[in-house]
């Protein structure tokens, strides 16, 4: 088992091969598909507008050598502070069309979700040192027993599932399932499955 610290540096990044269990610790921000939206349209399109540049700053802050989560918690507040009750991984290839945007971007190290991520992503990965990180699906009570504290939140405006939060994690489990050497766990099941399907259609 390998314990990263975030926010973390490529060179460690380097080191993480596809099949690495890690547990993270540290302050880490979700985001989903309205934050990715977001960023994308906001940031990375087009200059930051001037209402929206004190965000851009924010998020450069926090997601520099960072890692981003799909996830669309479950919030409860108590005493005027926010806690996380279920934080379960969304399926991450919604997010397709942008992660290769934002890890470029903002410099963001490491991406958790569920399902794997394609082609464009994994590039990123490769040419920015990132990983994919994979996530227990199906877990969300037991990964938000991870999640000790919340730091802050952006973008509540998005909802509470799609809002940016900052959160303070110890040991949160993960696995590495597209390494930054373009190993993708989630290809090799593709091709894999692939070929036996093939191969059970000859017999047909």
């Amino acid at each position: 088992m390998i314990r990263l610290s975030l926010p973390v540096t490529s060179v460690e990044i380097a080191k993480l091969k596809v099949g690495d269990q890690v547990l993270l610790n540290g302050a880490m921000i979700t985001g989903r598909d309205a934050a990715h939206h977001y960023m994308v349209e906001n940031f990375i399109k087009h200059e930051p507008p001037e209402s929206e540049r004190p965000m851009y700053e924010t998020l450069k802050k926090v997601l520099a050598g960072n890692v981003i989560y799909h996830c669309g918690p479950v919030i409860a507040q108590e005493n005027g502070k926010y806690r996380f009750v279920a934080a379960g991984p969304t399926t991450s290839i919604r997010e397709e069309p942008y992660e290769h945007l934002v890890i470029e971007k903002f410099n963001v190290k490491g991406v958790i979700g569920k399902g794997g991520m394609g082609a464009k992503t994994l590039e990123a990965c490769q040419k920015f040192k990132a990983v994919y990180f994979h996530a227990i699906g199906g877990a969300a009570t037991y990964i938000a027993q991870s999640v000790k504290e919340v730091l802050g939140v952006y973008k509540l405006d998005l909802g509470v599932p799609e809002a940016m939060w900052l959160i303070r994690v110890e040991d949160f489990p993960v696995v590495v399932t597209m390494d930054s050497h373009g190993g993708s766990l989630h290809a090799e099941v593709e091709a894999k499955s692939k070929q036996k399907f093939e191969e059970l259609l000859k017999t047909i």
